[in-house]
């Protein structure tokens, strides 16, 4: 389990993954990119083929979007880039034969200026710690989250539901239309982001994730994800965090 660790004059941020206490191999990727001002991670699809081979492609075409370009074109890049590795997968899926899905779960967040957007297909997961009040900022795109938007189940369910890996858009998912959802909002000093897979947010509840990101001295990823060992995680983990230091 390595530790990456990067500073900008407006930025730092840490990222760290793990296979975690069951896999055998780690599925997850993720960017740590202050520089471009890209922040990523990816989940390759749980029960699918070459999850690995998915979610090491999105990574890699995000690091190859070019360094200093305006908000606007930055976004423009990233939803490309991910739009290529989307169809890529197809056609990789396709070449492996009939029902075979090569896909993965991303969340990612950009920032230019005093502005962030976040931008994802699946349950990898953004949350923003602002001035000690802690939030998920992105939707899961999950059949958990739509039976708890039904009003199904309640939250006390969704934490270990038994259909809890069931995902209902990704990136080389067959999907009739792929569209990546967005947020975004002013940066303010001292905000700091958590990008996970669901292997985090599924093993330790919010208020730990909270005031784990929250550390002030110390590495905030590797403090959640040896949480998420102590806690015997049963799939990959994977957390960024950003501090935008302003």
């Amino acid at each position: 389990m390595g530790v990456d660790i990067t500073t900008t004059p407006r930025f730092r941020s840490w990222a760290v993954t793990h296979v975690g206490t069951v896999r055998k191999h780690n599925e997850d990727a993720y960017v740590d990119r202050p520089d471009l001002g890209i922040w990523a991670v990816a989940d390759g699809a749980g029960g699918h083929s070459a999850g690995d081979v998915a979610s090491s492609m999105i990574a890699d075409a995000l690091q190859a979007i070019p360094a200093g370009l305006p908000a606007p074109q930055l976004l423009a890049e990233v939803r490309l880039a991910i739009e290529k590795t989307h169809a890529a997968l197809r056609e990789e899926a396709a070449r492996r034969g009939p029902n075979e899905i090569v896909a993965s779960t991303v969340v990612v967040m950009l920032a230019r200026g005093d502005h962030f957007a976040c931008l994802w297909a699946g349950d990898s997961r953004a949350y923003l710690l602002r001035e000690g009040q802690f939030r998920q900022i992105t939707r899961d795109h999950s059949l958990v989250q739509e039976l708890l938007e039904a009003g199904a189940i309640g939250p006390d369910e969704a934490m270990n539901h038994p259909r809890g890996n069931v995902i209902t858009r990704a990136v080389g998912a067959e999907l009739d239309e792929f569209v990546l959802d967005k947020i975004s909002d002013r940066l303010l000093p001292g905000d700091r982001f958590l990008l996970c897979s669901d292997g985090l947010c599924k093993t330790l509840p919010e208020s730990e994730l909270a005031s784990l990101l929250a550390t002030i001295d110390g590495i905030p990823p590797q403090a959640l994800v040896d949480a998420a060992l102590a806690a015997r995680v049963t799939d990959n983990v994977t957390a960024v965090a950003v501090e935008f230091t302003g």
